[in-house]
């Protein structure tokens, strides 16, 4: 049995040894425009036929036009993928206790793009702190827990933010608890006129591992 789902690309396939984990959360971060979501999008596109893609939208960034780029055939691929968008937190909270009743033999991949656009806005109007992090750890919890039983690869984008005493170093928006339930985490930079993909965790694959890429009609190809 394949313990890897490939990417959609074969300059990512090649950073990740052929493709995304099946057991395990696998999480992009970067800046905006920096691909996070044209890697989620080319992954749903490259489901098998016979499977299916589980698409949690929090940023509204799915994008049909973008899909009629990535295949001609989008309106069928359109039909494999199961797409939610919560908007708010709460939303975001019910949509994953749906989950376990979503989740069949059929889907070949789960996607959350983002983990932290509803975690973020809802940290911002609460003085809970606590209970919001609390809950964006169940969600992450129960991403694991599919991933592992299911075997099924899991996907999430995360935003970064500047680091107060090292501008030039980024965090991840909700970092120690992405960190901590991720198995793979890629970092995206914007370089010039193209992007990197730097590998910072992964189970088997030495960290800083790189591949430098640039985002083009039909997915994303080697820059450089």
């Amino acid at each position: 049995m394949d313990t890897k789902l490939s990417t959609g690309s074969a300059v990512m396939d090649w950073l990740l040894e052929g493709g995304y984990e099946h057991d395990c959360i696998t999480t992009i971060y970067g800046p905006a425009g920096s691909g996070k979501t044209n890697l989620c999008l080319i992954a749903a596109v490259s489901t098998p036929n016979d499977k299916k893609a589980l698409y949690i939208d929090t940023e509204g960034s799915f994008s049909i036009a973008r899909l009629k780029q990535l295949t001609d055939d989008w309106e069928t691929v359109l039909g494999r993928i199961t797409i939610l968008q919560p908007t708010t937190f709460e939303e975001q909270k019910q949509v994953f206790e749906k989950l376990k009743d979503l989740v069949n033999r059929k889907i070949a991949v789960i996607i959350l793009d983002s983990a932290a656009m509803l975690y973020r806005i809802e940290m911002g109007k609460t003085k809970d702190v606590h209970k919001v992090n609390r809950d964006l750890g169940v969600q992450l919890a129960y991403l694991t827990q599919i991933a592992r039983k299911q075997q099924i690869p899991v996907l999430v984008t995360n935003q970064v933010y500047a680091d107060f005493e090292d501008k030039e170093k980024i965090k991840m928006v909700g970092g120690d608890l992405l960190r901590y339930a991720s198995k793979c985490l890629i970092e995206l930079q914007k370089i010039g006129g193209g992007r990197r993909a730097i590998l910072r965790k992964h189970r088997s694959i030495e960290d800083d591992k790189h591949v430098d890429f640039k985002i083009v009609d039909k997915g994303v190809v080697e820059h450089g």
